[in-house]
């Protein structure tokens, strides 16, 4: 099977980004460009982020998850620590998150180091999640092999049955994570590929450094 993609094109042309515009606190940029697009692209999901690790056999693996927070400390997600993501993350904390957002031509990356936080807030936003979130959580030994589906819904069954009327709490093999930045990349589609590229990196004294990166 063979496809040449060669012929495929598009221009950029629905925004700029330069560097005298740009604020000192690079989560300041991110906060305003995400309620730019929550606001003005519905089609795209704007929490959707690809999360890239390192495994334990020395690969990269990228997958996307969902935004749940973020802060001037860091970004959160949640998932099973159990998962082959959870244990990537838990034997190196080195992770690289990206948005892009095509609806407006917007790109941002960030490299960080993850931590699990607090276990009172995974108990918070455990307890905020739908009920059949919830049992879907302890339901999936997530990245294990599963003989079919049909295993996955007479577990889920009986789970709802074993829980009828009940409080579900949180497993504790499932909870958040959070990225700590130390780099944040925002790109901007430009025509004839001249895009605008800001890179914030943190210094060793915690200020944001900001440069102009060539396209």
């Amino acid at each position: 099977m063979e496809k040449d993609l060669s012929d495929y094109r598009r221009t950029y042309k629905k925004g700029e980004l330069l560097l005298k515009d740009t604020p000192e606190n690079p989560l300041e940029l991110f906060r305003s460009w995400f309620n730019e697009v929550d606001q003005h692209f519905p089609e795209d999901e704007t929490n959707a982020m690809t999360v890239a690790t390192i495994g334990k056999d020395g690969f990269p693996k990228s997958r996307v998850v969902l935004l749940k927070k973020f802060t001037y400390e860091g970004f959160i997600f949640y998932t099973n620590y159990d998962s082959e993501k959870g244990k990537a993350i838990l034997n190196n904390p080195n992770v690289c998150l990206s948005f892009f957002w095509h609806g407006a031509e917007r790109q941002i990356i960030i490299k960080g180091k993850a931590e699990k936080i607090a276990a009172n807030l995974s108990d918070g936003y455990f307890e905020s999640r739908p009920r059949g979130s919830q049992l879907g959580a302890i339901v999936s030994n997530q990245s294990s092999i599963v003989e079919s589906r049909d295993v996955l819904e007479a577990k889920l069954k009986q789970l709802e049955l074993d829980y009828e009327g009940k409080e579900i709490e949180r497993p504790t093999f499932w909870g958040g994570f959070i990225v700590k930045p130390v780099s944040i990349e925002f790109w901007q589609g430009r025509p004839n590929r001249l895009h605008d590229r800001i890179l914030y990196n943190l210094d060793a004294d915690f200020n944001w450094v900001k440069n102009r990166l060539s396209p």
